[in-house]
């Protein structure tokens, strides 16, 4: 391999690049991660046998790319009997099922015509006769499309395909997320604040906020005053710690995208009124992510793909430094172009090593990338910089012997996790890993919670010693009623710096510090914090793939790298 490609980090988005150089070209990915743990925030945490996912992550895309990524390094678990195990090429394939657009994933035997090769892998779209008997006024509900994959090799290297269950907690109550119109509902919230949420969302239809400034502005918009004031804006506040108002609007546009209250009642009148139907959809395209009710995941756990991709790209020719951290970026200027040449690195032991390369991918957080720069930066942009600010992020896990709320049939619980919105604690969210996969759980008959909260760095509750802050997340679920305290056997506290990008501070001015990084022609920026912007999973593999392309064609677009999770290229609807 004559080039190299030094890559900052080993999380989705820098894993992603060095397995996509190795199969499309003769660069040599090279990555120095400055943790010893692989898979960035989508990384799995070991304890005791019990296996913790940070802020979990739903393995689903409206990419058909990502999806056929995913399955064809982890197959689905039972693909020849929707995970019996049995039935031969002729069972029913797995599927995710909800009111979109139907899609499943198949082995070839299922196809009833030749794939095509498209992006990263064959995939089939067809409509079926099933689809034919089920075509609506809706065209997109009678469109099938099939991800193809193979049968498992590894019994262990699959992904399940688990029921998605959210609620909220609130009035010490449980309610659908998304709110639907059900007696329950109307029951937990009462005549008199259903009429006000009924009136204030109307009023918002007919007089909208423009333009929209604010987090704030976007959410009354969709919902009404009333409905953010019951259901978003404490629990935003308190995932961000600023009032709402003070928020970028763009938040609103990359984390909720199309789901209004209109969306919710339309998904929740067709989940009623439609008969039912066989297939799903497993690339999910035509339902707002938030209403997604079916998903893949890792069987132990997200970190479980991660690291079997480093094991690929270590297989691969290519390397994975861990514990390195980068603090120095050298640049030079040539013929009025800027490049980077290396990065300087230290370890724990205090080595230093130098990194040169052809091709840079960073997805270190934006602010420690400028100030390891050795080119000269404009005053501006390092005020831009300077001024980025993140929320961290922490998780206590808790294993417990059971929960005091139960489902109706006195079962555990089926959310894979729940927003906390009630006012008088300061936990977030709650997740049952049960429900993500049992085998995240090392005793089945123990339930394994994760208590999210969200701080800075700088807060109490993120500098509280491990066991004083185990204590104060019992007393928390204790006080809302979820558990009891004495029902707790054992904990564990993770912390997680940076986790959310925020779009306050200096944010406004973004588009002073993207330009000027956008002017190193060999620096790649990618990711959720190596740009600055609230990506999920699958967006910042995009933005790895989307740079690939780019190297491999010998012209970079920068400006496609940043339009993806955009409300206009993202989504077929706006």
């Amino acid at each position: 391999m004559s080039r190299r490609a030094v890559i900052i980090g080993a999380g989705p988005a820098g894993l992603t690049a060095g397995l996509e150089l190795l199969r499309r070209s003769d660069v040599k990915p090279i990555i120095l991660e400055a943790s010893e743990e692989i898979g960035g925030i989508s990384r799995t945490i070991k304890y005791k046998g019990n296996r913790m996912d940070i802020g979990g992550h739903r393995f689903f895309s409206k990419s058909d790319r990502v999806m056929q990524w995913w399955v064809d390094l982890m197959p689905p678990e039972g693909v020849e009997g929707e995970g019996t195990g049995s039935g031969g090429p002729t069972a029913a394939p797995p599927e995710i099922s909800y009111q979109g657009k139907k899609r499943v994933v198949v082995v070839p035997a299922h196809l009833k015509e030749e794939p095509v090769l498209r992006g990263a892998g064959p995939i089939l779209h067809h409509v079926d006769e099933q689809d034919a008997e089920d075509e609506t006024s809706d065209a997109e509900e009678a469109v099938a499309a099939a991800v193809v994959t193979h049968e498992p090799v590894d019994s262990d290297l699959v992904m399940l395909i688990r029921p998605r269950k959210s609620r909220i907690y609130y009035l010490r109550k449980f309610f659908d997320y998304p709110i639907t119109l059900t007696a329950t509902t109307l029951k937990n919230l009462g005549l008199v604040r259903t009429f006000r949420v009924g009136m204030s969302y109307m009023k918002s239809q007919a007089s909208q906020i423009a333009p929209e400034k604010s987090l704030e502005d976007f959410l009354i918009n969709r919902f009404g005053r009333q409905l953010y004031l019951t259901f978003f804006k404490s629990y935003t506040e308190k995932v961000w710690g600023t009032p709402c108002d003070e928020i970028s609007a763009e938040w609103g546009a990359q984390r909720i995208k199309g789901l209004s209250l209109t969306t919710a009642v339309k998904h929740f009148l067709k989940k009623t009124f439609r008969s039912k139907t066989k297939g799903g959809d497993l690339a999910q395209k035509g339902t707002d992510t938030s209403l997604i009710e079916r998903f893949m995941y890792p069987k132990f756990g997200p970190g479980q793909l991660w690291e079997h991709v480093a094991d690929l790209i270590r297989e691969g020719s290519g390397e994975i430094h861990m514990g390195w951290k980068v603090d120095r970026v050298h640049c030079s200027m040539e013929g009025g172009v800027r490049r980077v040449v290396s990065l300087d690195a230290v370890n724990a032991s205090g080595e230093r090593q130098t990194f040169a390369g052809d091709y840079f991918f960073s997805t270190m957080p934006m602010r420690e990338l400028v100030e390891a720069l050795d080119a000269p930066v404009p005053e501006n942009v390092r005020e831009v910089s300077a001024g980025l600010q993140y929320r961290d992020f922490i998780t206590v896990g808790l294993l417990v012997d059971r929960l005091k709320v139960k489902e109706p049939d006195g079962g555990l619980l089926k959310d894979t996790w729940i927003y906390v919105q009630e006012p008088d604690v300061v936990l977030g969210r709650l997740q049952i890993f049960n429900n993500w996969s049992p085998y995240l759980v090392a005793d089945p008959t123990k339930v394994w919670i994760g208590l999210e909260y969200f701080c800075y760095d700088t807060d109490e509750l993120w500098k509280m010693p491990d066991e004083e802050l185990k204590k104060f997340a019992i007393a928390e679920v204790a006080k809302i009623g979820i558990l009891n305290a004495e029902d707790v056997s054992d904990g564990h506290v993770v912390r997680v710096p940076k986790t959310y990008p925020a779009y306050f501070g200096t944010y406004d001015r973004f588009e002073e510090l993207r330009e000027f990084t956008d002017g190193f022609e060999n620096l790649f920026l990618v990711g959720r914090n190596g740009m600055h912007k609230y990506n999920n999973q699958d967006h910042s593999m995009l933005t790895a793939m989307t740079a690939v392309d780019g190297i491999v064609a010998g012209y970079v677009d920068k400006a496609a790298l940043w339009g993806i999770n955009t409300e206009q290229e993202y989504h077929e609807e706006k």
